[in-house]
Order: structure tokens, then C-alpha cells, then sequence
């Protein structure tokens, strides 16, 4: 049996007069419980709907592949931990997106979140100019206001995603 999920977390607006910092930092956090409202309500099954042919693009391949995100970015390049993947292997990169039978959306819910609240305690520790210790692929260096922004457009991009795969799965449409 599957049972439909909801989110204890409200989405807050940001503030239309704050400093920079913080209006990074909830404009980060406002994408952050857009993904997790657009799976509300939702079983396994449509979790696991993909958005259309041939993309196999679903929902929980979306909370999975931000969980992803958000550890190599926090824990990898701006803190250098050097964390493994969560679910991304050598021989598939994409494997956060494939989700299998047995990949559930409590795990990948509960992995991202906690994913979630170390970046934020690594992020409390940096200023905003501060360059990451980790290192990229690329080879380059990113201050903490570069990675804000590249998750807050990660995340806009991905929630433009879940909108349509929402939609697709029950009509359901919305910020």
C-alpha cells in the first residue's frame, strides 16, 4: 500500500527589504520547499511518473538529484569534506534520477533534508566573499555568494521541471 505525502515546512516569501546575505539565503530556502510541495499529495507511483518521453525525469528523481546537488557544492566545494556521492556512480552519473523499486521517497525526502541542514550549518561558518576549500571539476573556485546563487537557479530550473511533471500527474498547477 502507498500512502500520499505532505510537508510539515512552510514556504515563507522572502523579505523585500533585507540584506543581501539573507535574502540568499530565503530565496534558497523558498526553492527549497517549492520541490517539496510540488511532491505533496503524492504516492509512490506518481513520484515516479516521468515528465515525457523519452526524458525519464520524475519527481523523486528530482529530490534525489538535489540531494546530490546540495552535497557537492556544501560539503565538497565550499568546505572540501570530499563526501562520496549519495547515489551517482562512475558508471552512472544520472543514477540520482534513476531511481529503482526500491528507492523510496522517505529515504530520498530524509537523505535530502539532512543533505539541507548540513549546508546550512557548513554556509553559517562563511561570509558571503569567502572562497570554497573544495574542489570542482572545473578546476575553478567559488565564493559562498556564487554557490547561493547557482543553487538558487539549480533549484528554479528543477522546480520549472516539477511543475510540469505535476501537472502532467494531476493537473495540479501553481507556484
Amino acid at each position: 500500500m502507498t500512502t500520499e505525502r505532505t510537508e510539515s515546512v512552510p514556504r515563507v516569501d522572502p523579505a523585500t527589504t533585507t540584506g543581501e546575505r539573507e535574502a540568499l539565503e530565503q530565496w534558497l530556502d523558498f526553492h527549497r520547499v517549492t520541490l517539496a510541495m510540488k511532491c505533496e499529495g503524492l504516492d509512490d507511483a506518481q513520484l515516479r511518473t516521468p515528465s515525457a518521453p523519452p526524458s525519464d525525469l520524475n519527481l523523486l528523481g528530482l529530490v534525489r538529484h538535489m540531494a546530490e546537488v546540495e552535497r557537492g557544492w556544501f560539503r565538497n566545494v565550499l568546505a572540501g569534506e570530499k563526501a562520496p556521492w549519495i547515489y551517482s556512480t562512475e558508471a552512472d552519473r544520472d543514477r540520482d534520477i534513476h531511481a529503482t523499486d526500491q528507492d523510496t521517497y522517505e529515504k530520498a525526502h530524509a537523505t535530502w533534508q539532512a543533505e539541507i541542514t548540513h549546508a546550512r550549518t557548513l554556509a553559517a561558518g562563511w561570509d558571503l566573499d569567502d572562497l570554497g576549500v573544495g574542489e570542482h571539476r572545473s578546476g575553478e573556485t567559488f565564493n559562498l555568494r556564487w554557490i547561493y546563487l547557482h543553487m538558487i537557479e539549480e533549484y528554479a530550473r528543477h522546480n520549472g521541471h516539477a511543475d510540469l511533471i505535476r501537472e502532467r500527474i494531476d493537473g495540479a498547477t501553481g507556484d
